[in-house]
């Protein structure tokens, strides 16, 4: 069952994100099986307490344990590093529901 990992982050120095902590998880994403659905500035906050104005990452994988494999990964906790001190980061892993129809 497909499953989806959605990061909202709010973004201190966009370039640097980009370049160093964008760029490696991006090849890793593809690495471990995944595919991005949507990667954007500007969220417009509705409701509740994180994400006016921030950036939000949608990525869609096989499974839970596809996202988790990248999640849990040596390559993915470096890659993470790069981004410290830059983003402020909520991650959710959901799967997608079976619709009946």
């Amino acid at each position: 069952m497909p499953a989806y990992m959605i990061v909202t982050a709010s973004i201190a120095d966009r370039d640097a994100f980009i370049s160093g902590y964008g760029a490696a998880a991006g090849a890793l994403v593809e690495k471990f099986g995944g595919k991005y659905v949507l990667r954007g500035p500007g969220a417009e906050l509705l409701e509740g307490g994180f994400g006016e104005g921030a950036s939000m990452v949608i990525s869609e994988w096989p499974d839970k344990d596809a996202a988790r494999a990248f999640w849990n990964s040596p390559e993915y906790a470096e890659a993470k590093k790069l981004r410290e001190g830059i983003a402020d980061c909520q991650v959710l892993l959901i799967e997608a529901p079976k619709i009946n129809g």
